[in-house]
């Protein structure tokens, strides 16, 4: 794609960062750069989703300094897990909306290929698929698991739910209702913009080892959690839609 290509009208780019110090600048930094080739109106958001243990929240702030029309969003009371992506969600201010994780396990630049997608097939969702995954066996073993769990439960219109790397037409994210307050939330995402009418397309897109630090979550706890979450929110989808 070439810098003259501005291929959305407006754009919101946002992450979610708990624990992330050694990413936050260059994420926030990428996302400035690799915005501006998509886009002539760009909205940035750094959402801090926890009490950090390290100076995640300071070098939010640092970023601010160096890109003076980053928003803040302070959660660092936050007590909804993963589902803080909530508040970057109903936030956004412009036409298309993406997120992705604040620890830079997914390549940036990939966001440009889901953009063309979006071009090729006027698709109002398009989420990456994991590729070349870059956790250890035992988290991606049990992320595939339950990858085939929630399309067969759910019948999600999308391969990877878990690929936290999605554009979305922001106008039809905020007309679902989201309850979950857990990593439940992107199963409740996806299904609600699918309830919606949205229409999905999906690419491949790399995914690698962090950079920084650890996950939050330890695999088995991970799956825990999304067990009975979605287990809260097919009860609560029976209910309304039956």
């Amino acid at each position: 794609m070439q810098k003259k290509d501005k291929l959305l009208k407006s754009l919101t780019i946002f992450f979610p960062f708990f624990n992330d110090a050694g990413t936050v600048k260059k994420a926030i930094d990428d996302a400035y750069e690799i915005g501006a080739l998509a886009t002539k109106d760009l909205e940035v958001i750094a959402i801090h989703g926890g009490n950090s243990s390290d100076n995640t929240f300071d070098k939010i702030k640092k970023a601010k300094h160096e890109h003076p029309s980053l928003r803040i969003i302070d959660q660092s009371q936050n007590k909804l897990g993963y589902a803080v992506i909530k508040h970057g969600l109903v936030q956004a201010k412009k036409e298309w909306v993406f997120y992705t994780d604040g620890d830079l396990q997914y390549n940036l630049l990939d966001l440009l290929r889901l953009i063309n997608k979006q071009q090729q097939t006027q698709a109002d969702v398009v989420n990456g698929i994991k590729i070349n995954r870059g956790d250890d066996s035992s988290r991606t073993a049990l992320g595939e698991l339950y990858k085939m769990a929630t399309k067969s439960l759910f019948k999600l219109p999308i391969s990877d739910p878990t690929c936290d790397f999605r554009l979305m037409r922001a106008d039809l994210v905020k007309k679902c209702p989201l309850f979950s307050r857990n990593a439940s939330i992107c199963v409740e995402l996806i299904k609600e913009l699918q309830i919606n009418g949205a229409s999905f397309a999906e690419i491949p897109v790399r995914h690698r080892k962090r950079r920084y630090g650890k996950s939050n979550y330890q695999a088995i706890l991970l799956l825990i959690e999304r067990f009975f979450g979605d287990l809260q929110l097919w009860i609560r989808l029976k209910r309304r839609y039956n």
